[in-house]
């Protein structure tokens, strides 16, 4: 495809349909990488992702889940206690005081149990639409939206699904042109590309399934492969 070329709606669904089933084939069982055992697990874990990677945020909450087992485990921690131990991801001291400001309301307001709604989960402190979508689509099987982390933002801009820059509007351009069925599925096709083939430093186009149909093939193959 040609980076002049101009689509229309209907060209941008198809051809994100042809992305979807190409994807499917490399990525048959997309997930999360998070490591988790029930939706309260995957809520802190989503939290304390922010600017840091999947695996550091594995090794933390492998032990931290031994001891903090309940949402009023949480509501009741010590503050400083908990820094200690999420130190390692990054804006702890934050994170920490999001995660305990989080499971009181769990406690106060639902029981100690996540709730299953996008409205409900973004009222809960330091929880946006990113974090609420994970949760939806990881713990409940729910397409509310589209996960859009970096490696979504990226690997969207340069197939030339969007041409936006921040993630709110990102996700509202690949809700238009991805079935709602997938937007879950699609979001961790996109990150597991983006981590094996589709990097920000040197994109493997050579390796790339998707060449054909990315209007930015030509441009960094130039740039990176010449």
């Amino acid at each position: 495809m040609k980076k002049e070329q101009k689509e229309t709606l209907q060209q941008l669904q198809r051809r994100t349909l042809r992305i979807i089933e190409l994807l499917r084939k490399e990525y048959p069982a997309p997930k999360t990488a998070l490591r988790f055992s029930n939706p309260l697990q995957l809520l802190v874990s989503t939290i304390l992702s922010a600017q840091c990677t999947d695996v550091r945020v594995n090794m933390v909450t492998r032990d931290l889940f031994k001891k903090y087992r309940t949402a009023r485990d949480y509501a009741e921690a010590n503050q400083k206690e908990l820094e200690n131990e999420i130190r390692s991801t990054g804006f702890y001291r934050n994170k920490a005081k999001n995660i305990i400001a989080c499971a009181r309301m769990l406690v106060e307001q639902y029981g100690g149990k996540v709730p299953a709604t996008m409205e409900e989960l973004t009222k809960l402190p330091g929880v946006g639409r990113k974090t609420a979508n994970c949760v939806l689509g990881g713990a409940f099987g729910i397409n509310a939206g589209v996960v859009v982390d970096t490696h979504v933002e990226r690997l969207a801009q340069r197939l030339g699904l969007t041409k936006e820059q921040t993630a709110e509007k990102i996700e509202q351009d690949l809700m238009r042109i991805v079935p709602q069925k997938d937007w879950y599925d699609f979001s961790n096709m996109l990150i597991l590309h983006g981590r094996k083939v589709c990097s920000a430093r040197k994109p493997n186009c050579p390796a790339c399934s998707l060449k054909k149909l990315c209007p930015s093939a030509e441009s960094l193959m130039m740039k990176f492969w010449r």
